[in-house]
């Protein structure tokens, strides 16, 4: 009765949305006019923090998939993924440290190039690392989200922040991670080269790089390499295989999907396994790029790449890639150019913006929803 009484211009501004739209605009151009600045005052600087804004973009994505495709399944924002994330680090560091895992081929065959030895036990322990955090989430899903199904999704939600601090805090103890902030230890040697108007070269260490120069480091070619081969394998495994199928009528049709013979239930298990697979992928990534592991470590980045998620369509598996790139320019940019205490409320104030504008993503669609 209330909204009839009102002004129709008030009633179809409130219905038009026409103050998000405004207030996106304005803070779109004044972020275009910041960076254009920054660009033309100096080039090289900007693109050399585009770069590390793709190297933390390429991690955000690995999480982003995970939260997409459980979502996509269920209808759930599993925030104990952040946590998932975080344990697949600290399992890549004692894989490394402990057990040396990643040495495990040139111990075997002590004649094969360092480089191929190097290659062959970074990718071991990268498998290592998403096996475990398959099966942790599965155990996961199979003892505290199968139970509530038929539940309140509301239950369901609570039950994953619970699960989320219980990771962190059984983590943070001693005979577990340990609570102790622990420097993590590369399975390879970080090579650095620089390319910029003085042409191509490899930068030794402690030499500074010529200037208007562009550095990049092996870490950076692994994290994008490894980054696309897990997205296209991916898309391969929802679009050309059975599990796959399987998913995707499941996400459209439980019901219907039950009666064609599917089991449901499994179908969604080996969803978590494969977003969190993903995950511990992404954690030991993160672990090389900023090498320090501790049992908060996925919180932050969590909270991010679900950002990123939703920015890019929450559901859409492109649409998470594109929209995670996305937030990794924009943290690194609003660093560099704005305040590195701003890069987190930067981050997070996208999530209103998109909520406001085009709450379903870039390439996000409205869906009915399907019991």
């Amino acid at each position: 009765m209330e909204l009839k009484k009102r002004n129709p211009i008030v009633n179809w501004i409130i219905k038009s949305r026409v103050l998000g739209i405004i207030f996106f605009v304005i803070i779109g151009a004044l972020a275009v006019f910041k960076l254009g600045q920054a660009l033309f005052d100096n080039p090289f600087l900007f693109l050399q923090q585009a770069v590390n804004g793709l190297q933390l973009g390429f991690v955000y994505a690995l999480i982003a998939l995970g939260y997409t495709m459980v979502y996509g399944i269920v209808r759930l924002i599993n925030f104990a993924h952040g946590d998932v994330f975080m344990v697949g680090a600290f399992t890549s560091f004692y894989a490394i440290s402990r057990f040396n895992l990643h040495l495990w081929f040139v111990t075997l065959f002590p004649g094969v190039p360092v480089f191929a030895g190097q290659i062959i036990g970074t990718v071991t322990v990268v498998m290592f690392s998403m096996a475990i955090c398959a099966l942790l989430s599965f155990t996961i899903e199979r003892i505290a989200y199968k139970p509530l199904r038929n539940a309140p999704r509301i239950s369901a939600l609570i039950t994953a922040i619970g699960i989320s601090f219980f990771l962190e805090y059984f983590s943070a103890l001693k005979f577990v991670f340990s609570s102790n902030y622990i420097t993590y230890k590369r399975p390879f040697d970080v090579k650095t080269w620089f390319v910029g108007p003085n042409g191509f070269g490899t930068l030794q260490a402690g030499i500074a790089p010529p200037p208007h120069s562009v550095i990049f480091s092996n870490i950076f070619i692994i994290i994008v390499l490894t980054s696309f081969f897990l997205l296209f394998l991916l898309q391969f495994i929802v679009k050309k295989t059975k599990i796959g199928k399987a998913m995707r009528a499941v996400a459209y049709d439980k019901p219907t999907a039950r009666l064609m013979g599917i089991n449901v239930d499994a179908v969604i298990s080996t969803t978590f396994a494969i977003g969190a697979s993903l995950a511990g992928a992404a954690g030991m990534l993160y672990a090389i790029a900023f090498p320090q592991v501790f049992f908060f470590m996925g919180i932050t980045p969590g909270l991010k790449a679900f950002v990123a998620a939703v920015l890019g369509g929450i559901g859409s598996i492109p649409g998470a890639f594109i929209g995670a790139l996305i937030m990794g320019q924009a943290e690194t940019l609003s660093a560099a150019y704005i305040s590195t205490p701003m890069r987190d409320a930067i981050a997070f104030s996208i999530l209103i913006i998109v909520l406001l504008v085009r709450p379903k993503g870039i390439l996000g669609e409205i869906t009915s929803e399907k019991v």
